[in-house]
């Protein structure tokens, strides 16, 4: 930013320059004043954008806000343009009442009632693939059983049973006491207890109360304290500490998967990094005692692994960043498959040391800059957001048609090139005809777009190169939940527990498989899981099951 020297002008001065200025008698003292309030007149206008901008990404912060999607950015700066241009006169009182429907413009019948957002309609039954069904017969028909209504007619049953849906409620994890009876010989006193029947199992805490507990902690972001007041209010006490002892249990036996989860990973064709801070008590504590310019920072990386289809999940925390991170995952990838495409922001930190990747950069990161300044330079703003817009367009319109990599990119160079093209000439001329402050808020916004250009618009010259890191920065929003409602992890080790359910547990969201089947699944087939863990993965683990109980 532009550095301004403070002037020392008393109002009598200031008023005495004015006149000079209007009369057109100016000295050469007069001249380096006039350049000094100009530079300092600059100097306020971009703290004054800077402090805005701040204010409102702290308010994002605080109180969340609206998703970035092109319809909420511009709508809303629309709104702002119209409450500027409106004189303040109180809108007139609507004749139809609070709730009704407005009448057309030709003053006629109300108009339709606005269309419903897409996702918020009923759900069908198709929608609750876990759900008990049980089938009803009815009462007194049967197929092929004369109308009761016409007596030629014959009444044959439909392909499509009518549904309904009823919930029920009950405690995330459940008990039940088994009461056996006893006997006692009343001559040699001996003791007969009932047998104790199949369906209560070998172990106190079954496989799924297991998987109950560490999807609501790991993937629900319910902290243990919470289950334990929840089960204890309702009638089934279930300690935290007992909660944490089961989860480490549970882990014993599914960790070759999370195993399996890292070498798979590493072969991916396209890798995913970003990371977030975390806390872990026992590093912390650490960090007291370590020396200065070593590192102290505490971070969860996630990455995300996407190839033929399957995606892969990982999470790390610790002292690591994300770049580092993604050479753990690397060193397992067979060298003959070359370097994988891997997608992030800007930050050095998230780029491997040790093995070689062909980066892309975050599209959506750079189109965050002018989102967040929007409000100051609405119509330089909107130019850039319509046309990422477009290119969004463009590989939504290849991933409907199920394009393959080669003909997403042949696609891309054809309809999106020609439109980054045009933007990168425009950002150049604002530069170049000085129409934008470098140092304001829109020309760091486009000076990380042009420093960044090559990565960036890596899908324009690299087959099956994403567009954006969002994949990830969703990811990362388990972690991020569990922060907030645990606040920490207390020790590596629960850290590692945390990571090795998360991964787990995203993976099986990602492949639209149901987590707590497939946790429950490892468990039961643990031995088989230590075995071979690669027939145990997300997508294939029920195939493995059917195959070996035929």
């Amino acid at each position: 930013m532009t550095s301004a020297k403070p002037l020392e002008l008393d109002v009598d001065q200031l008023n005495a320059l004015k006149q000079r200025v209007q009369s057109g008698r100016l000295s050469d003292d007069d001249s380096r004043i006039v350049q000094a309030v100009i530079t300092t007149l600059i100097y306020l206008k971009n703290l004054l954008e800077l402090k805005n901008i701040s204010i409102k990404r702290l308010r994002k912060v605080l109180f969340g806000g609206k998703t970035e999607k092109l319809k909420n950015v511009l709508d809303a700066q629309d709104e702002k343009d119209e409450k500027d241009d409106d004189p303040g006169e109180p809108p007139p009182e609507d004749p139809n009442g609070p709730g009704k429907n407005p009448p057309d413009k030709t003053g006629g019948q109300p108009g339709p009632k606005p269309r419903k957002r897409k996702g918020h309609g009923r759900n069908g039954a198709d929608a609750y693939p876990g759900a008990n069904r049980k089938p009803i017969d009815h009462p007194s028909l049967r197929h092929g059983d004369p109308c009761p209504e016409c007596p030629k007619g014959k009444i044959y049953e439909q392909k499509e049973p009518g549904t309904i849906i009823r919930f029920r409620g009950s405690a995330p994890v459940q008990a039940t006491i088994y009461e056996l009876a006893k006997l006692r010989c009343n001559l040699c006193g001996t003791i007969f207890t009932a047998p104790l029947p199949e369906e209560a199992g070998e172990q106190k805490y079954d496989e799924s109360a297991k998987a109950i507990i560490a999807l609501l902690k790991y993937g629900a972001g319910m902290p243990f304290y919470r289950l334990d007041k929840l089960q204890q209010s309702l009638g089934i006490p279930l300690a935290d500490s007992t909660q944490w002892d089961l989860v480490e249990q549970l882990g014993d036996g599914v960790y070759p998967a999370f195993g399996e989860f890292e070498r798979q990973a590493a072969a991916g064709d396209v890798v995913y990094n970003d990371d977030t801070i975390n806390k872990i008590i026992d590093l912390l504590k650490e960090n007291q005692t370590r020396e200065e310019g070593e590192r102290t920072g505490i971070f969860t990386t996630g990455i995300v692994s996407t190839t033929q289809g399957r995606k892969i999940a990982i999470f790390y925390t610790g002292r690591r960043h994300a770049g580092e991170n993604l050479d753990v995952v690397l060193k397992n990838r067979d060298p003959a498959k070359g370097p994988p495409i891997q997608m992030s922001d800007a930050l050095s930190r998230n780029i491997p040391k040790t093995f070689d990747t062909i980066l892309a950069n975050c599209l959506t990161h750079g189109r965050r800059q002018f989102v967040d300044v929007i409000e100051c330079f609405p119509d330089e703003c909107r130019r850039v957001i319509e046309t990422l817009a477009k290119v969004y367009k463009n590989d939504a319109i290849a991933a409907q048609r199920h394009m393959s990599a080669e003909e997403r990119l042949a696609f891309h160079r054809k309809e999106s090139a020609p439109l980054m093209t045009d933007l990168k000439a425009w950002f150049n001329e604002q530069f170049k005809q000085k129409q934008v402050e470098p140092n304001s808020g829109l020309g760091k916004a486009i000076s990380y777009m042009l420093n960044h250009w090559d990565k960036l618009t890596r899908f324009l010259s690299v087959a099956g190169a994403p567009l954006d890191n969002n994949i990830c920065e969703r990811a990362l929003k388990m972690t991020i939940l569990h922060r907030k409602n645990a606040l920490f992890f207390r020790s590596e080790f629960g850290a590692y527990i945390g990571d090795m359910f998360m991964s787990i547990i995203h993976t099986c969201q990602l492949m639209k498989v149901n987590p707590f089947d497939y946790l429950v699944a490892l468990q039961k087939y643990s031995a088989h899981l230590f075995k071979n863990p690669s027939q145990w993965m997300p997508w294939n683990f029920e195939d493995t099951i059917a195959s070996i109980e035929t």
